[in-house]
């Protein structure tokens, strides 16, 4: 049953919808990165996202991940910008990308003449591909419908007493409308496995988040790093837990019905934990080097509005989905209130409860599913980062259809 909040949605050929009609402009190596900068900053259109992959060599997640993102719901069409001898299956993601229903089209800079004539090409390309984009009926689309990731960056003392257990409260609103919510990051929630393991719908799900968040804990040991950040303590965390516990609280109260890797599209309403740690042994570096990797991997799963948190600050955005920033603490809202959408902190000075701050979060997220802009749209934020990684796929036991009664 669709829920009765309806604002206006993008419908795709291949059944999904979207709340946002951008055009993807994607290098398929670092060399063809700065001809496809070229083609976006002469296009000069805030629907069309620079998005790319600099690695050479093949890598079946960052394939994945091009497929995912240029195929999402809030892409109306892509173009490819490839260099010529890069490793990436272009004319697999080209067809693939065609097959969803989306226009695309492909340029290969060693065939195209240079980069002079490979901007020229692109920029008609990305004024057909806008055409094209234009024509795709708009139609009611329900909060249901929607998928919304959370990611919390910056964290300090602040974070897990105000933001990020407003989200939960958000969280908890949407899951009840049957929308998709997604959180993550394994890395972050070491100490909490077996909190998470106790919500979630069948003991073997559970099971399954254990191993993860033990997977994490071993693959940041082998690196010798974890999530907890020189930043984190100047800004009054004092230990990993404390950490985990604050982005543990982004979760709010809902079961857990399902683990995703990253690309994973969630089957059905509810919450799921996205694990972004790869799996195998340790080989590729840090698992995130940096928040908008995090973002990235929530889009591939689908998701349409991310919901970001921060207690020191960040500036960040993202291409492809609005990123809604919500402030935790009250004097780093003072300092960058351009950039943020939700002051959260305003818990903390006895202005507003938590309940209050999440439903001023889920309007949020419903103005913007409805065409507003989020404050790093109107910045122009387009941030994406996409690395190595690998992972295997997920078994039975993480989307479980059985649930506890």
């Amino acid at each position: 049953m669709n829920s009765p909040i309806s604002f206006s949605g993008w419908q795709r050929a291949d059944g999904r919808k979207g709340i946002r009609n951008v055009i993807v402009v994607a290098y398929l190596v670092e060399c063809a990165h700065h001809v496809t900068r070229r083609i976006v900053n002469l296009v000069n259109g805030i629907d069309v996202h620079l998005i790319g992959f600099p690695g050479c060599y093949p890598n079946q997640y960052a394939y994945d991940m091009m497929r995912a993102v240029c195929t999402h719901p809030n892409v109306g069409g892509a173009l490819l910008v490839s260099l010529g001898c890069e490793s990436m299956n272009r004319e697999k993601l080209l067809s693939e990308i065609i097959a969803s229903g989306r226009p695309a089209e492909l340029l290969v800079i060693q065939e195209a003449g240079g980069t002079k004539s490979t901007i020229e090409l692109g920029v008609a390309a990305v004024k057909r591909l806008q055409s094209d984009a234009e024509k795709v009926a708009r139609v009611p689309m329900y909060l249901n419908e929607l998928i919304v990731g959370t990611i919390c960056g910056g964290s300090d003392g602040t974070s897990g007493i105000s933001a990020n257990p407003a989200v939960g409260r958000c969280f908890d609103a949407l899951v009840a409308a049957d929308a998709i919510c997604i959180f993550e990051e394994t890395g972050e929630l070491i100490g909490c496995e077996t909190i998470m393991a106790d919500r979630a719908i069948t003991p073997e799900l559970g099971d399954e988040i254990e191993a993860c968040v033990a997977k994490a804990e071993h693959y940041y040991r082998v690196m010798g790093f974890g999530s907890f950040a020189p930043g984190n303590a100047d800004g009054g965390l004092t230990t990993l837990e404390e950490k985990s516990m604050g982005a543990y609280s982004k979760s709010g109260s809902s079961p857990i019905s399902g683990l995703i890797k990253p690309g994973d599209i969630p089957p059905a309403g509810g919450l799921y934990l996205l694990d972004v740690v790869p799996d195998g042994e340790p080989r590729f570096g840090f698992p995130n080097i940096s928040d908008n990797a995090e973002i990235i991997e929530l889009i591939a799963c689908g998701s349409h509005v991310i919901l970001f948190t921060t207690g020191r600050g960040s500036v960040v955005g993202s291409a492809i989905s609005p990123v809604i920033k919500i402030c935790a603490n009250p004097e780093t809202y003072r300092r960058l209130a351009g950039d943020m959408d939700v002051n959260a902190g305003r818990i903390l000075e006895g202005e507003a409860t938590l309940d209050e701050v999440g439903e001023e979060i889920l309007k949020n997220v419903i103005d913007v599913a409805s065409g507003k802009r989020s404050v790093s749209e109107e910045l122009g934020h387009q941030e994406f980062i996409l690395t190595y990684k690998a992972f295997e796929p997920i078994g039975p036991s993480c989307l479980p259809v059985r649930q506890i009664s």
